[in-house]
Order: C-alpha cells, then structure tokens, then sequence
C-alpha cells in the first residue's frame, strides 16, 4: 500500500470532524461499558476524575476513550494510589458512525498541551495506531520503562502483545484476553450426545469443521439448531485465518475466509441454525431460548458471556457451559497507547507509565486485572469475573460463574488466550469485513452465486478503500 494512500485514508473526514472539534470539551451523554460494542452517545464528552490540581506540580494526563471503561479505571487507580500527584482528563468519543478515529486523528496531529497523553484502540481498528497509517504517535512502551520482560512474567497471551507491536516494538496492550471459546446449553448436551462435560462436548464439536457439522446434524435430529446465525461462526473463522485481508498491498482472501461461503451455506441449507444476525432480535432471543428452535451455543470470548449472554439468557441462566471451540481464535479486545510527546517530560512519562502498568501488567491483588478477573472493581460488590490479560492472575483468580453452572471459566479461556492469534488482522477489518458478510449473506440467500458474490466484495472494496484485488 502506497504511504499516499494510506495517508488519504487517515485523514479522510477530518474537515468534517473540525465542525466537533469546538465541542470536544463540552460534556456529552454517558456512554456503554460493554466490552464488545459501543453504543454510547455520540457527543464526546470530558470530565475529570481527581479533584483540581491544587499546585503546578501536578500531572495532568488527557485519557481518550470510546466508552468510559478506562476512565472509570481512574477512579480505582486513585484509589489504590492515594499518594500519586495526577489528574485524568478523559474525553470519550462513542464509535457510532464511526466518530472516534477521525476525532482522536485530529487529536493526535494537531499535538500540544491538550493532545491525548494515553488513548485506546480497540480490536476492529486498533492495527492503525500500532502498526498502521496512526502508528508514528504511539510510543514504545520501553521508552515507558515497561520491558520485554515484564510482559513475559506477567503470562500476556502472544495473540495480544503482536497486535500491539511494530517490528518487535510492544506500542499497545490490553486489560482483557479475548480468546475464544464454545458456549453450549447443558441440557441440550445431555439431550444429545449424554453428557454436558466440557472435556468431551469439546470431542464432539471439534477440531475441525467436519467435527462440527457432523454435530450439527446429530443436534438437528432432536430439533435443534447448532448456533444462531452464520455469525456465529464467523469470527471463528476470520481469526483462525493464516493471512490478513491485505497482503503486500493488495486484498488477499485468504482460503479458510473464503471458505466461510460454504460453511455459512451449509448452516442455511441444512437448517442447522435460525438464520438470525448477531446482535439482532433474533440472536438474543436464543440465547434466552426462545427462538425459532432451541440453539445449542455460540463462539465468543468471556465478555460475551459476562456481558451479552448475562443480559439475555433469563431462563436459561446456569444452564450453560463453556468448552474449547473447534479451531482458535479472539474476538474484540482493547488496547492502551501512549502519545510518544510524553516522553519528553519527565514526570508525565511516569503518571502515565504508571496507570498504563497498573492496567496491563501489574500482577498483584491491587492491580486492575485482579479486580476485572474476580469481578471486584466496587467494593462490597460482586461484578462480572472476565478474561484478563494476564494468565499469572487468571491462574490465582476465582473464574465460577452461576450463569455457567459454576464453572471456572478461566480453566477455558487461559489456553484460549493462547491458541489465538494475532498476525491475520489488518487495519482496514472493521470496513472489509462488514462487506464480505453482506455478499455472504447475498450468497446464501440466493440472490447471487458463489463468484457473483466475491466479485461484488472485490469491487465494493477497491470503491471504498481504494485497495485492488490481487
């Protein structure tokens, strides 16, 4: 890809942007903590967590976001630092049509005192400000003072730390792990195949998708769907993928991508799921179990149980289980970069080096992964138990959970967060794979063959992200 190129891109919609910039300090609507979307206000929003700098010696840090998870982190860290002479001034700006990237671009070039010092970036684009057009803003994190090694000995997962590098430089990291699992319905297990023990359901369902599919069929004997809709599948799918969408230049559709044509084809000919899209109606009312037909699971990290699947089961709740999925992968996650100005002064580099390892690699019982793991952030009560980072605090951290029968859930996702991969992810995947799933879904629904199909994606790609097929 041409640097021209990639440089139109980036600053595409900012004249746009320059009619928000005015009211990038003006309090806005609340915004969603739920990982795996953002559904919070467009308008963005500051506030401050501390209190007024009382002298000039303190640091102010400007903290961006797209929800305010990471700034309500500020509120922790504050309090389990009492003796730290900062002050968070976050500015949240929701992803909604696409408002965040054009916003923090704008943010990140015009630089100077009021340029974000720490930003996130999450799963869907976070390839632009480590490794892409964005990359030249984010510092080292060893500039940072936070090494290869503290990486090592805290067990982040590999599939995290290669998103968030440049040519062996670590640039971001996260708070979650986002490895994926299968999430299936105990009762329709023992209905089916006599038993719901994660150790042989994952026998049934996988490796492999002909493992999967001759499930599909047993499950569809008893009149039940294997998954919801073909989405189900897809992230399974894109991420266990040997290559990106781009490859030297070009869009590249790598062949077990390609193959998601036939898969998904196969789930709507054969009846084996509902035919719903996720994050519809429909999708959430199997998970409740009343849909069209009773569905026996879904793929998806531990967000999507703690924060998607909690919400909706109703009667379902307990009564389902998590095993190892038929191939590895990740699904979602968000990333924490520094401004690389920082390094420049001296106190600054610390605050911020100090919240960022208190996010991402601090190991211990006050550190914010123990707190997300055990689902303590509140004192006196009990939230959500989620997939961290982190393997070393998984591995001492309480992961049963009601809604799972009690199941210890990270005795999954550890190896799960290992299994994942993370070098077939591109900066341009939230564009590209909304348009490949269109043309899927045009396939399986009969309104174009398989070739038609492809040949739409490719033309629809190269008209909206000037990229040419190889």
């Amino acid at each position: 890809m041409k640097r021209m190129k990639g440089m139109k891109r980036i600053f595409v919609g900012l004249s746009a942007i320059l009619v928000m910039s005015s009211a990038l300090t003006a309090c806005g609507g609340k915004s969603n903590t739920d990982s795996s979307s953002s559904n919070s206000s467009q308008a963005p929003s500051t506030n401050t967590a501390a209190e007024p700098a009382k002298s000039d010696s303190k640091v102010t840090i400007n903290l961006w976001s797209f929800t305010d998870e990471i700034p309500n982190m500020t509120k922790k860290y504050k309090e389990t630092h009492p003796d730290a002479n900062v002050e968070f001034k976050t500015t949240i700006v929701a992803t909604t049509d696409g408002a965040y990237q054009p916003a923090l671009d704008q943010a990140l070039a015009g630089g100077g005192k009021d340029a974000p010092d720490i930003y996130a970036a999450e799963a869907a684009f976070v390839l632009k400000y480590t490794q892409g057009d964005a990359s030249s803003y984010a510092a080292n994190y060893a500039d940072l003072g936070l090494d290869d090694q503290m990486v090592k000995d805290a067990g982040i997962a590999q599939y995290s730390v290669d998103i968030g590098s440049l040519d062996g430089n670590l640039k971001g990291l996260g708070y979650q792990a986002t490895g994926g699992s299968f999430i299936y319905r105990r009762s329709i297990a023992k209905d089916v195949f006599g038993t719901d023990d994660p150790a042989t359901i994952k026998t049934e369902v996988g490796p492999g998708w002909d493992k999967f599919y001759e499930a599909a069929a047993k499950l569809k004997a008893k009149g039940y769907g294997i998954v919801s809709g073909d989405g189900d599948i897809w992230h399974a799918i894109e991420n266990s993928s040997d290559k990106g969408w781009i490859v030297d230049g070009k869009l590249h559709i790598d062949p077990k991508r390609e193959e998601f044509l036939d898969l998904s084809k196969k789930l709507k000919d054969n009846g084996y799921h509902n035919d719903t899209q996720d994050w519809q109606e429909g999708w959430f009312a199997d998970m409740s179990g009343t849909g069209v037909k009773p569905v026996f699971g879904f793929f998806g990290p531990a967000w999507l149980i703690n924060y998607t699947l909690s919400d909706n089961a109703k009667d379902t709740n307990g009564d389902w289980a998590v095993t190892e999925p038929p191939t590895g992968f990740f699904w979602g996650g968000t990333w924490l970069l520094a401004n690389k100005d920082v390094v420049k002064d001296e106190a600054k580099k610390q605050a911020v080096a100090d919240f960022i390892k208190w996010v991402t690699l601090d190991t211990s019982e006050t550190g914010l992964q123990y707190y997300w793991a055990n689902g303590t952030m509140k004192d006196g009560e009990q939230g959500a138990k989620d997939s961290v980072a982190s393997s070393v605090v998984m591995d001492k951290s309480n992961g049963e959970l009601p809604l799972v029968g009690g199941q210890n859930i990270f005795d999954i996702f550890v190896p799960a967060n290992a299994n994942a991969s993370g070098k077939n992810l591109t900066q341009y995947d939230e564009t590209i794979n909304k348009l490949w799933r269109d043309q899927v879904r045009e396939y399986t629904a009969g309104n174009k063959d398989r070739d038609k199909a492809i040949e739409t994606f490719k033309q629809q790609v190269k008209d909206q992200l000037d990229i040419d097929s190889e």
